[in-house]
Order: structure tokens, then sequence, then C-alpha cells
């Protein structure tokens, strides 16, 4: 029993002198060196950044004037299409029936108009008798032309150079005439359609230099702006705008998503940060470390942001002018980190 309760002693007496060694090491938890500056007005330029999307200069849908059975398809989707040249035919052979039937049907009223002629020419024929093979004649040889002109429609002409962008039947499927069977867009100049904010109308004009941006191609080109709308849209309050863009390699396509920026001379000044000093969280929530020089501490602290210029990333809410915050050594704190602080001059 004795033994016991040596042991407990010995134990609580353990225990009584861990503790404050515990609390020693708690309370010299090593300081986080940081670098730190001052959030401030930054002058940027106001240029207007928008998105749109790629259109052809110029966009057909075609399809046959006459019914029947697909035989012929000369491109694939993406493959260039020459003005003038026969894109897709339909089987003539009921058309050229129809063609070889009317055509002899004018033939032979021809050959009776000849003979009643001759004999209205003698007067052996009254006016009203001859007024009626002269109109039948006529009517044979209209349905003819018709009958040639079906037969010409069999064949489908693209009225324009460009891309094939749509292919919307096979060869072997039968097809009803005036149905949208292919599109084909002169893409050797691209538009970009975008829409414009109505607060930001009055800085757009005709004629005005635009940069687009093609992420498919990761590629920034040149264009202008060559239509403004004139009434906004009523849903969105705003207002269509159209930047035409060269295209000599045809590698930009209809459908490919733009970022315009139209470039401004005048500036404005936003409470601006380096994109770095800027986290977020698990749930996409962006937010700072603001140090605090007294207590030499930094405080985790939720932002709104805007735009970013140049590498500078606009705070809208979250932060005032003057407040130190963390631009370098922020990946290591957490709310309330002990922290050495240093100037940030590398900004």
């Amino acid at each position: 029993m004795k033994s016991r309760l040596l042991l407990l002693a010995g134990l609580l007496a353990g225990t009584e002198a861990c503790h404050p060694r515990q609390a020693t090491q708690e309370a010299t938890v090593s300081p986080i060196p940081v670098l730190t500056r001052a959030a401030a007005l930054t002058p940027v330029s106001s240029d207007i950044s928008i998105s749109g999307n790629v259109e052809g200069s110029k966009t057909v849908r075609l399809g046959f004037l006459v019914a029947g059975k697909v035989n012929y398809i000369a491109a694939a989707e993406g493959q260039p299409v020459a003005a003038g040249k026969v894109l897709a035919s339909l089987d003539p052979a009921s058309y050229q029936f129809g063609v070889d039937a009317a055509s002899a049907s004018a033939a032979q009223v021809e050959d009776e108009y000849n003979r009643l002629k001759l004999m209205h020419d003698r007067n052996s024929l009254s006016d009203a008798d001859f007024s009626k093979i002269s109109n039948g004649l006529k009517q044979a040889q209209a349905q003819a032309g018709l009958q040639r002109k079906n037969l010409s429609d069999t064949k489908l002409y693209s009225p324009i150079s460009g891309v094939l962008l749509k292919k919307m039947t096979e060869v072997g499927e039968i097809v009803g005439s005036g149905m949208p069977l292919f599109v084909v867009s002169d893409i050797r100049k691209v538009k970009v359609n975008a829409a414009i904010p109505e607060s930001e109308l009055r800085r757009v004009r005709l004629g005005q230099d635009a940069r687009v941006y093609i992420a498919a191609l990761d590629e920034t080109v040149s264009g202008k702006v060559t239509e403004v709308g004139s009434a906004a849209d009523a849903t969105t309050r705003s207002f269509s705008v159209k930047i035409d863009v060269p295209n000599p390699k045809l590698l930009i396509r209809p459908g490919m998503i733009a970022e315009v920026t139209l470039p401004s001379s005048q500036k404005k000044e936003i409470l601006g940060l380096p994109a770095e000093a800027v986290l977020r969280d698990a749930d996409n929530t962006a937010y700072v470390f603001v140090a605090d020089p007294a207590r030499k501490q930094a405080f985790k602290r939720k932002v709104s942001i805007g735009r970013l210029t140049d590498s500078v990333l606009e705070i809208v809410s979250g932060i005032q002018p003057g407040e130190q915050v963390v631009t370098g050594g922020q990946q290591k704190l957490h709310d309330g980190s002990p922290v050495t602080i240093s100037s940030d001059t590398t900004h």
C-alpha cells in the first residue's frame, strides 16, 4: 500500500512539473517573417473589357429548291468551299424524265402550231382558234422550261467562298425542298459580337481600335469597331458592339469565345494590391492577411475583388487605404499568427 502511495505521488509531481514546460513552449511560438505594403490608391488605365463570340463576316444557310435523294456532297465540315462550285446534288433521274416528257410535249404542240399558222396566214383559220394554239405552245414551252429548271436545281452551288460550318444531311438521305442543309461562312474576316454596358457606351465609337484575345488559340489580334447598337437590350440594358478582325490564316472560327479590350487614354484610381497577395478559401472566397504592427500579428480578412490590370488586382471592399497587407509569406499564416514585419519594396 505504501509503495502505491509513493508511486501516485511521483506521478502527480511529474504532471505538475510538465505543465509549466508545456505552457512555456506554447508561449514561445516563433514569429513568421512576412513582407507587407500599405494598401493605396493606384492609377490604372480605364480600358473597357467585354466578352463576345466570333461570327463569320457573312454566313448563309443553304438547301435545295426541289426534293430528292442526296447523291453527292463536296465537302466535310470545316473544309473550304469555293463560290460558284457545286456543294451537293440530288439524284437527277426523275427530273430528267420530266424534262424529256415536257420537251416532247412542247415539240408536238410546236408542230401543230406551225401547221395551223400556215392555215391562219392563208385565212383558213380563225383568229380565235389560232390564239388557242399560240397559248397552248407558250404553256408547253413554259412547262418544259420549269422541268429544265427543276433538273438544274438538283445541283446546289455555294454563293460565297468560305468554310462549311455545318452539314445536316448525308449521301442517300431523302430531303424536302427548302430544308436548310448546309451552313457556309466567309471567315477571311470575322466579327466579334459583344455587349457593352449602358454606362460605357459613350466611350465607344466607330473605327475605334480593339485588342481581341482568342482563348482557344491563346492569341491576341487587332480589330476595329464597325457597328454600335442603337437600342439597348430590354433585359440586360446593354448595347451590341461588333468588331471586325482580319483572319488571313482562317484559324479563328465562328463560335470561339473572344475577350475584347477597348483601350482608353483616361485613367482612374483603384485600391489595388499585387495579385499574389490575394488567396482563396476552399469555397473560392477571396481573402488577404492584414498585419498589425503594434500587436505583431497578422489577421485574415475577406475581400471583394474587381478586375486585374497589369498584375494589379482591384480591391472593391474589405481593405482601407493605409492598412498593411501581407504580400510575402502569407501562405504560412493563419488567423492571428505572430509575425515579424518587413516592408515590401518590390512594388
